[in-house]
C-alpha cells in the first residue's frame, strides 16, 4: 500500500482560507443580475465548497475539519485586523474614514453571520459527501458532490442572509436574497465540475490517498483526527 504523502494539503487549506477572508469583504454588496438578487460574496464562497469537497474526498472529514476550524480563525483575525484599523485615528491628510468605515462597516454583523453559516454550511458538506461515499463505495463522484452542495450551501445560505439581513430588508427581499444566491452557489458547484473532478482524481494519485470515513468521529468540536 502506497503511503499517503499530502504534499499539496497545506496549499488547498491556504487557498480554502482566502476564499473564506475574500468572502467576507464582498458580503456587504448585494447585486442583482438577470433579476436574481444575491450577495457579491457569490463571486468566490463557493471555492471554498470546492476545496472543501477536495479535502473530504481526498484526505477524509477529520483533515476537512481541522481546516475548516483553520479558516474560522482566519475570519476571527481579519474581524480584529479591522476593528482595529478603523479604530485608529486617520492621518490628517487621509480623507477615507469615512468611505472606510462605510465600505467595511457591515463587517461585524456580516462577519458573524458568514462565520456562523460557514461552521454550518461547510460541517454538513463535509459530512454529507463522507457519508454518501461509504454508501455509494466512492461511485458517482458528480452526484455526490452536487448533493452534498445543495445541502451545505443552502443552509449557510439561509443562516447567513437571515443573519445578515434580518430587519433590514423585508421578509420577500431575504426570500429572494436566499433562493438567488442559493441556486447561483449551486450552479456554480455545477460549472466547476469539470475543474474539480479532475482535481480530485489528480490529487488521489499524486498524494497517494483516497480516504474513506469508515470509523470517523463525525464530531465537528474534535480536532484530533
Amino acid at each position: 500500500m502506497v503511503e499517503p504523502r499530502r504534499h499539496h494539503l497545506v496549499p488547498i487549506a491556504g487557498l480554502f482560507s482566502a476564499t473564506l477572508i475574500m468572502s467576507l469583504i464582498l458580503a456587504g454588496k448585494i447585486v442583482s443580475v438577470g433579476g436574481v438578487t444575491f450577495s457579491a460574496a457569490v463571486i468566490v464562497f463557493p471555492l471554498s465548497y470546492v476545496f472543501g469537497d477536495v479535502l473530504t474526498e481526498v484526505y477524509g472529514y477529520a483533515s476537512a475539519r481541522r481546516v475548516v476550524w483553520a479558516g474560522f480563525a482566519a475570519q476571527l483575525i481579519w474581524i480584529a485586523a479591522y476593528v482595529l484599523a478603523a479604530s485608529l485615528p486617520p492621518a490628517p491628510f487621509w480623507p477615507h474614514q469615512t468611505a472606510f468605515e462605510t465600505i467595511l462597516g457591515s463587517t461585524p454583523r456580516a462577519a458573524f453571520a458568514g462565520m456562523t453559516a460557514y461552521l454550518a454550511g461547510e460541517f454538513l458538506n463535509s459530512y454529507v459527501l463522507a457519508r454518501m461515499k461509504l454508501r455509494t463505495e466512492g461511485r458517482l463522484l458528480a452526484l455526490r458532490l452536487v448533493a452534498s452542495t445543495v445541502v451545505g450551501q443552502g443552509v449557510d445560505t439561509t443562516i447567513f442572509v437571515l443573519l445578515a439581513f434580518g430587519g433590514v430588508f423585508a421578509a420577500g427581499d431575504l426570500l429572494h436574497i436566499i433562493l438567488g444566491a442559493w441556486l447561483l452557489k449551486v450552479a456554480w458547484e455545477i460549472a466547476a465540475l469539470p475543474l474539480s473532478l479532475p482535481l480530485i482524481a489528480w490529487l488521489k494519485r499524486e498524494e497517494g490517498e483516497d480516504h474513506f470515513d469508515r470509523n470517523t468521529d463525525f464530531n465537528p468540536f474534535r480536532l484530533k483526527e
